[in-house]
């Protein structure tokens, strides 16, 4: 006799109706009926930064509700074939009804991690920028790995990204980057991944095939809409100094002077930009950077932050880490703050993050309720 599944679909059906209630999808729906009578105006696009910031919300929102409705589109069709391998005693179609159980469950589990996502800015893009530490040569290529590694997650979740700078090292790797990321959740995902990165593998430099401990810092700020507005950067306040691109290996990518770098006097932070087409884009691009920086710092008003975002490159070491990303003498990516570990190196460096960040915002989640 067939089993039946039915008390399964009806738990989903329960978390699935929580969630809906903890996603305000009911507010979410009228917003975007509201975004879409807007993109239908016949002057939209005489406001361009109006009209994409339109058309990203509703594309966004078009997303989520997507996901949640699929969810109860794939549990509708689920149920309907438990019926009828129930009434067949089909075997195989219990299965397949198993199986796709196990992969809603997934989703659902994730879904839920989303709502965790409540903070300040945990729906704003985000700037990532990575900065190799100590481990030398093998410390950029480190750096090059995680700049990799982030891009990877960002395609895989349908994420836009935008890579601003690149400072390659003399021999191999990059000894610093900045990009941004852009998607639903952005800076919330992201956010867990500020901090020190650890790598232990056979070093690829050493002609001697020693094992290398290396470092990276990873430092995450998002990005406000309103940040052009709401922070003015005097003209004595910044130097901006203009060179030549630069590629692998310190070679010129082009021949003219159109990277540009700004230094903030007052905080010594320091922001690039090079992969623009012309030195005013590159400008424009790093004046921004520059300001959503300076917001997280007013914002913050810590100066343990101003530190990891102005000098902690200096002490990227042993000690500092939050996550270590074992190759040599076994495989084993551990997070030291959630204690998630898995043995997959490959596929986290291929951007198969999720569980990493999950696991350190339910860990965020507990904390918060534990201290409450």
């Amino acid at each position: 006799m067939a089993v039946s599944h039915a008390d399964e679909i009806a738990a989903q059906r329960k978390r699935l109706t929580q969630l809906e209630a903890d996603l305000d999808i009911a507010t979410k729906r009228d917003r975007f009926g509201e975004l879409q009578e807007r993109a239908a105006e016949p002057g939209l696009w005489d406001d361009p930064d109006h009209a994409r910031t339109v058309t990203t919300q509703m594309s966004r929102l078009e997303n989520e509700l997507g996901r949640f409705d699929g969810l109860i589109e794939r549990l509708d069709d689920l149920e309907v074939l438990q019926e009828l391998a129930i009434e067949e005693g089909d075997d195989a179609s219990v299965a397949e009804v198993a199986g796709g159980l196990a992969a809603v469950d997934a989703e659902l589990d994730r879904l839920e991690v989303v709502t965790m996502l409540g903070g300040e800015h945990d729906d704003s893009d985000a700037i990532v920028s990575v900065h190799a530490g100590e481990g030398g040569v093998d410390a950029m290529d480190w750096a090059m790995l995680l700049q990799r590694m982030y891009l990877r997650w960002a395609e895989q979740r349908g994420f836009g990204a935008d890579v601003y700078d690149e400072s390659y090292g003399e021999e191999a790797g990059l000894k610093s980057t900045t990009f941004e990321i852009s998607g639903p959740g952005a800076y919330g995902w992201l956010s867990v991944e500020h901090g020190v990165h650890r790598l232990v593998r056979i070093s690829p430099f050493d002609s001697q095939a020693r094992r290398q401990t290396s470092f990276a810092l990873v430092d995450v700020v998002p990005v406000l809409p309103d940040v052009d507005e709401d922070v003015e950067v005097p003209d004595e306040d910044i130097r901006v100094d203009v060179y030549r691109s630069s590629g692998p290996g310190g070679q010129s990518v082009n021949t003219t002077d159109s990277a540009v770098r700004i230094t903030h006097l007052p905080s010594g932070l320091v922001v690039s930009c090079q992969n623009e087409k012309s030195q005013h884009q590159n400008k424009a691009v790093a004046l921004r950077v520059l300001k959503v920086r300076l917001a997280e710092l007013e914002r913050l008003k810590r100066a343990e932050e101003l530190d990891d975002i102005r000098g902690g490159v200096q002490n990227v070491g042993f000690g500092s880490q939050i996550r270590s990303y074992v190759m040599h003498p076994y495989q084993m990516v551990k997070d030291l703050r959630s204690e998630y570990e898995t043995g997959n190196v490959q596929g986290v460096l291929d951007g198969d993050l999720d569980g990493l960040m999950e696991a350190e915002l339910r860990r965020r989640v507990r904390e918060a309720a534990e201290e409450a």
